[in-house]
């Protein structure tokens, strides 16, 4: 096999579907990236990536420039000309907390229509287990096509986080399963020439499928059990951030960071994915659940500690202003997907405080969507109760002398609480009583 072999057409050019095409252009395949949006195809042909990661706009360029990447919104003429079809569609959950996988249907009805024999179709797409033989298959085949005799199917879960996601991509490990071992093969050859990690087999789709969501479930639960040993311990005037620290020195205990809630695309959606699948067996799968529970609980937590903040000051949040200083999902990125900083600013406002918001990644009209006022970091210092969210680096010089009307909520471990009590700032945060 070489790489003039394989026409690569790759559905989605978001956060995961653009790097994944420009990483494939780069290293020697054509390929041609599908997407709704218009202007993100015009973007892509300019050379220019509509997503904020770094090296990314860069390589885009590049990879355009010397002709192997295109976009278009024309599926059928991708389709009709390419042997592997890549999916990378977002797969969020709806209102019931079951996956929504029309992005995923659309993209294989579209595919289906043009499928030729000897196609490969690969799912990255982030999907319940059981989705590729239940769903995918049969709309492929849609074709008059059959899978295995004439044509290949396999799944791989991406790997990759935001801000670092084109190191990650071609350093971390590969899972690849396939609906057989041809399949597996063709599809190992193909990530193998875009990561110097490791590439898994594993024997089947749906183990692959699980994979992706063991990992993110794992992550979850273990935040959870941190938030919820943070609760406790600001019950009984325990600092469990120095409770942790010293528990991780246990050569096999590894308990993750306490905060305000979990967001992002991944860790705050992949779990009901698992409890879809359990429901569905007559499993209750009560610890992933719980742990859903309670990080999505965080958030009026939150709120909690700075209603009692306040209070300290003889202030309620009915008419106070309250500055929150990051709205992104995590330090250092724009993205604000699933954050947690939404539902606290919801439930702030829903008892009349004024929220205003200061990030310096994420744009003014997301923060205004959330129901915040966009300030600047000088004004959002001002209010009557400033509550750090994200732990963007633009934080960690944040001295006591600017916190103004000496309310601090502080629910990332980035500032050390005793030089701000010193100072005569009441310092408040998750975990820390």
């Amino acid at each position: 096999m070489t790489e003039e072999g394989f026409n690569i057409v790759i559905f989605g050019l978001g956060h995961i579907g653009l790097p994944t095409a420009s990483l494939f252009a780069k290293n020697g395949f054509k390929v041609v990236g599908v997407d709704i949006n218009q202007s993100t195809v015009e973007n892509v042909n300019s050379g220019i990536s509509p997503i904020m990661e770094p090296g990314l706009n860069e390589l885009v360029n590049e990879v355009v420039g010397s002709g192997n990447l295109r976009a278009t919104n024309n599926a059928s003429e991708a389709v009709k000309n390419s042997n592997v079809l890549i999916v990378i569609v977002p797969t969020p959950v709806d209102q019931n907390k079951c996956s929504d996988l029309s992005a995923v249907i659309s993209a294989c009805k579209m595919i289906s229509n043009g499928l030729k024999k000897g196609d490969l179709v690969i799912i990255e797409s982030t999907i319940p287990p059981g989705t590729c033989e239940n769903v995918v298959i049969p709309i492929l085949e849609e074709s008059g096509l059959k899978s295995i005799n004439d044509f290949k199917v396999a799944y791989t879960p991406e790997r990759a986080l935001p801000y670092n996601t084109l190191y990650e991509m071609t350093h971390n490990a590969r899972v690849i399963g396939g609906i057989d071992a041809e399949s597996s093969k063709k599809a190992v050859f193909l990530y193998e020439k875009i990561t110097e990690g490791e590439v898994i087999t594993v024997k089947d789709l749906m183990t692959a499928e699980m994979v992706k969501l063991m990992e993110n479930t794992y992550r979850d639960t273990n935040i959870a059990l941190a938030n919820e040993l943070a609760m406790v311990c600001e019950s009984v005037g325990i600092d469990a951030i120095d409770a942790i620290k010293a528990a991780n020195f246990h050569p096999r205990v590894n308990i993750h960071t306490p905060g305000p809630g979990v967001g992002g695309h991944c860790l705050s959606i992949d779990p009901y994915f698992i409890v879809e699948m359990a429901k569905e067996t007559n499993n209750p799968s009560k610890l992933i659940k719980t742990a859903r529970n309670i990080n999505e609980h965080m958030p009026h937590h939150v709120a909690h500690i700075i209603e009692k903040a306040l209070q300290e000051v003889d202030k309620s949040l009915n008419g106070s202003t309250i500055g929150v200083l990051g709205v992104a999902y995590k330090g250092n990125v724009a993205d604000a997907r699933e954050t947690p900083a939404e539902p606290l600013i919801i439930e702030l406002s829903s008892q009349d405080a004024r929220v205003m918001a200061h990030d310096p990644h994420v744009n003014s009209e997301i923060i205004m969507a959330m129901g915040a006022k966009p300030v600047s970091l000088k004004e959002a210092l001002k209010c009557d109760c400033v509550v750090l969210i994200t732990d963007h680096r633009e934080y960690f010089d944040i001295t006591p002398k600017m916190i103004e009307k000496s309310v601090f909520v502080c629910t990332r471990p980035i500032l050390d609480p005793e030089k701000f009590r010193e100072e005569g700032v009441i310092f408040k945060g998750v975990g820390r009583p």
